[in-house]
């Protein structure tokens, strides 16, 4: 049966990857870079200028009395739980391999205006939450845009919740974790000769490989499962443990890269800004290049997404303004710091050469083996620290979406149904896995983005208020 249904997804495969391809191209691009430069612009740069306000801001969670499940920081943690994952290394592999080092410097415009998109986003999300029937408040973009534009907006907030409940799924993570544990512990040809596999495989219709990549995503599964069905508090409560430490461990080994390849630095920084802006035989040009870097992006910070605003929105801040600070170092974190760090480390010792398809981890595994000593090794466990911390988040952000459409009660159902997935999804093909996210990440950036921008005259004067108070307490 799950044969048949691969065999179906082949099918249609090169249809949702050619709606995603027209989808996430010029329309997704002039949406969160031109709706994130307008925000930017309207807001006096506030991303830049309040920035030592956003460090602030997590020190005087302690003092909010809101009705919050988490806390202001756990929440950070949790939201860059969704978005330090496997995107920042397999998917700045796939940017760089198609569109060259210039990709990544559009990831970096990208993550400066998503950083004032992801503070309105934030802002909002604390000022117009819903309440539950346990009496905790809820977050989410289908909350602001419901409350703020209105009940004849509600199909919008419908939409968005749909188009979240798929696109929070762990498509890539699971893909790309299970494929990440066939290449770390064994070879194709070792998985073909093992009876256990093969007889495995002829029962499932899937091959031997595709047998044993069942098996890992089951396991993955169960883990996911036994943290997830715990609940949010549990999600942020190992996030704010994980995300800390596996960023710290994958600086260090890009440290290393580094310092032994310090001679070619300058060049390849050099090459990120003369790319970004000239012709890349293969795909065509400035606007492609530009193109493929914020199409990552989005799948990297979540900003103009709306997801981050359903984490934020939980957190115990009474005050919007200050879960708008928290809130925009999310991007910097996500994509300022962790991409700068993986493709830094990819075009130091990255193999681009001959590389044929999609393929994000492979060329990341192969670079960092090459260059630190069982170094495929340590980056399979980051790798496994990423894809599972971005696992946890997702499940929240979908189950959200699904108990605002059908409620809290039948939503549990969403929850079993996304741990299932995870198996599923761990042999499906990674361009099609990429293609299905980025899709429903773009059916939720079309209303988030209207909703953000439609209300950041309300976010403006929030932003006035709090300001005009506490820069006259600080002097």
């Amino acid at each position: 049966m799950l044969s048949i249904a691969l065999m179906d997804l082949d099918t249609i495969g090169q249809y949702i990857v050619a709606v995603a391809d027209f989808i996430c191209g010029y329309p997704l691009f002039f949406l969160l870079i031109g709706g994130g430069l307008f925000l930017f612009i309207a807001s006096g740069a506030v991303s830049i200028r309040r920035l030592p306000h956003s460090i602030r801001a997590l020190r005087t969670n302690k003092a909010d009395t809101a009705s919050g499940q988490i806390s202001s920081l756990q929440a950070l943690m949790s939201a860059v739980a969704g978005t330090v994952g496997l995107g920042n290394i397999a998917g700045v592999a796939i940017a760089l391999v198609v569109g060259g080092p210039g990709a990544i410097f559009w990831m970096w415009v990208s993550a400066m205006v998503g950083m004032c998109t992801k503070y309105h986003e934030g802002t909002l999300a604390v000022m117009y939450r819903g309440t539950g029937p346990d009496g905790k408040r809820r977050g989410g973009m289908m909350y602001v845009i419901e409350q703020a534009l209105g009940p004849r907006w509600k199909p919008l907030a419908v939409i968005f919740a749909f188009a979240g409940m798929f696109g929070t799924l762990g498509i890539i993570n699971a893909n790309q974790l299970t494929a990440a544990r066939v290449a770390g512990v064994t070879t194709p040809q070792a998985i073909e000769q093992s009876t256990a596999m093969s007889a495995l495989g002829s029962l499932t219709g899937l091959g031997a490989v595709g047998a044993l990549r069942l098996i890992i995503g089951l396991g993955i599964a169960l883990v996911v499962a036994i943290v997830v069905l715990r609940g949010v508090t549990r999600i942020a409560h190992v996030a704010s443990v994980l995300v800390p430490f596996m960023v710290g461990v994958y600086f260090l080994m890009v440290l290393y890269i580094i310092a032994t390849n310090l001679g070619r630095v300058p060049h390849v920084i050099t090459s990120i800004f003369t790319e970004a802006f000239n012709l890349r035989a293969g795909f065509g040009a400035l606007p492609g290049i530009a193109v493929i870097g914020a199409r990552r992006a989005a799948r990297v910070n979540d900003a103009g997404i709306g997801t981050g605003s359903i984490m934020h929105g939980a957190s115990s801040t009474s005050e919007p303004v200050r879960g708008g600070l928290v809130a925009m170092l999310g991007p910097m974190l996500a994509s300022g710091l962790v991409c700068t760090l993986t493709a830094l480390a990819l075009l130091l010792v990255g193999d681009f050469s001959n590389v044929e398809g999609v393929k994000g981890l492979e060329i990341a595994m192969d670079a960092f083996g090459r260059s630190i000593p069982g170094g495929e090794y340590l980056l399979l466990f980051v790798v496994l620290c990423f894809a599972l911390s971005s696992m946890f988040s997702y499940s929240y952000y979908g189950t959200q979406c699904a108990t605002y459409l059908v409620g809290e009660r039948r939503a549990r159902y969403y929850t079993w149904a996304y741990i299932a997935s995870l198996a599923v999804f761990a042999v499906v093909p990674l361009g099609i896995a990429v293609s299905m996210t980025d899709l429903f990440y773009a059916c939720m950036a079309f209303p988030a983005m209207f909703t953000i921008i439609i209300l950041s005259g309300r976010v403006r004067s929030a932003t006035r208020r709090y300001f005009s108070v506490n820069d006259k307490s600080s002097k």
